[in-house]
């Protein structure tokens, strides 16, 4: 069975950075989303099939690294400017792939950790 666990929620100031992280023994393909409030859930990093890189959203892209520990199977998202429009709920998900300029998922989520970005 398949758990996956998050771990590293904050609150920062804008400009802050912060990084979040996700354990699962089905780790490979995990990626990340996130859900501002009143928004609906919004895929901002995942795996790139054919090119089998991490495809990233504009929204996040330069600013927000997903990168993998394999002896760990763990995969953490390292955030850097930070802005109050990036508070949101973040998840992670198992089995997540680039669907054009979207990040789609099928596999297992995470319990969601809250970012807050505020002066």
């Amino acid at each position: 069975q398949v758990q996956t666990v998050e771990s590293g929620g904050d609150s920062v100031h804008p400009g802050g950075s912060v990084r979040i992280s996700c354990t699962a023994s089905d780790y490979y393909a995990i990626g990340w989303f996130r859900q501002a409030p009143g928004k609906e859930r919004e895929g901002i990093s995942c795996l790139d099939l054919t090119t089998g890189d991490t495809y990233y959203t504009d929204s996040v892209k330069g600013r927000f690294t997903s990168t993998r520990d394999n002896v760990k199977k763990t995969v953490y998202l390292e955030m850097t400017g930070l802005r109050p429009d990036d508070t949101a709920v973040y998840y992670c998900v198992t089995d997540s792939w680039r669907d054009g300029s979207k990040c789609r998922a099928s596999g297992h989520w995470g319990q969601g950790t809250q970012i807050t970005v505020s002066s």
